[in-house]
């Protein structure tokens, strides 16, 4: 079985150690990530903006990349949900639209990889904080991830797992949107850190680096000190201190 890395642009370029706590955590479990070095962006800001045809480049790029995967994990519902789209990027072209189609079937958020196809909730982590969470809106609305990073964190030993007030609010971010629309995404994320501050939690956890970077980039301009994780960084960090 070969289980592939999609890292992303975030996480590559701003985030590494989301992507090394992935490759340890799993490793436990004997899954030995592959990394192809030719991978590249998701193609997600420029088929938003409209420009499919740049998109479409940077779509084959991938698809090519993982050709031979049995399974492509990422630490991104953005950038997962990116593959979804995949097939109508390449409607009018019936040999990609069927590569297309197998990418976005073995495809996985880091989470629903360890709990549906590993069967693991469990993993064994201690993390004595009072936490959040942050649930992103492409991995619940367009992935459908909502129960499985409950079920992970439910099983943290010595966590105290906190609501987050009016949670599946946007954080403001949206890609491109925050570009477009600067003002009204300062003005999410400033509501969604004020939520954050009101459960009073350490650590601010989510599963996309996107958000999470938006929202903590507010509460650090506040001068707040609240935490902000990739779940995969506080499962592996509480592994490692049990």
């Amino acid at each position: 079985m070969k289980v592939s890395l999609f890292i992303t642009c975030l996480s590559d370029a701003f985030y590494p150690n989301v992507g090394e706590s992935m490759v340890r955590l799993l490793a436990r479990y004997g899954v030995r990530l592959d990394f192809p070095p030719v991978q590249t962006c998701c193609g997600q800001p420029a088929y938003n903006s409209g420009y499919w045809d740049d998109a479409r480049k940077t779509a084959a790029t991938i698809i090519e990349a993982f050709d031979e995967s049995d399974f492509v994990i990422s630490p991104s519902g953005s950038c997962t949900g990116m593959i979804h789209h995949y097939p109508k990027l390449f409607e009018h072209d019936p040999v990609m639209r069927v590569k297309a189609e197998q990418l976005q079937a073995k495809s996985y958020e880091f989470t629903q990889f360890l709990v549906h196809v590993l069967g693991v909730t469990d993993v064994g982590a201690t993390f004595p904080h009072k936490v959040t969470y942050h649930p992103s809106c492409h991995g619940s609305r367009l992935l459908g991830v909502k129960d499985e990073p409950l079920a992970l964190m439910q099983q943290v030993k010595d966590m105290e797992l906190v609501p987050l007030p009016f949670a599946e609010d946007c954080c403001g971010f949206g890609g491109t949107f925050a570009v477009k629309m600067a003002n009204i995404s300062g003005a999410m994320v400033t509501e969604k850190a004020d939520h954050v501050l009101e459960s009073e939690a350490e650590v601010l956890v989510g599963l996309d680096m996107a958000c999470l970077m938006n929202i903590a980039g507010n509460l650090r301009y506040r001068n707040k000190p609240v935490r902000v994780m990739h779940l995969a960084e506080l499962l592996y960090e509480g592994v490692e201190r049990a």
